[in-house]
């Protein structure tokens, strides 16, 4: 278990975040799961581009 806090990502095309703290449940991504750990063919669920298209938000 890491001891960073979480972080939040951003899809660039429709501004969908990525909570790690939250997870995407409903899809199968329990809360707290890492940006690292959800798989290479997940999409974003609100407008469908892949993982590469999200950016890291800085605080």
């Amino acid at each position: 278990m890491s001891d960073q806090p979480y972080r939040r990502y951003q899809c660039v095309i429709c501004g969908e975040i990525y909570d790690e703290a939250l997870g995407v449940p409903e899809l199968g991504v329990a809360p707290g799961t890492r940006w690292e750990d959800v798989p290479d063919d997940w999409t974003c669920v609100d407008c469908g581009a892949p993982k590469s298209e999200y950016v890291l938000l800085e605080d």
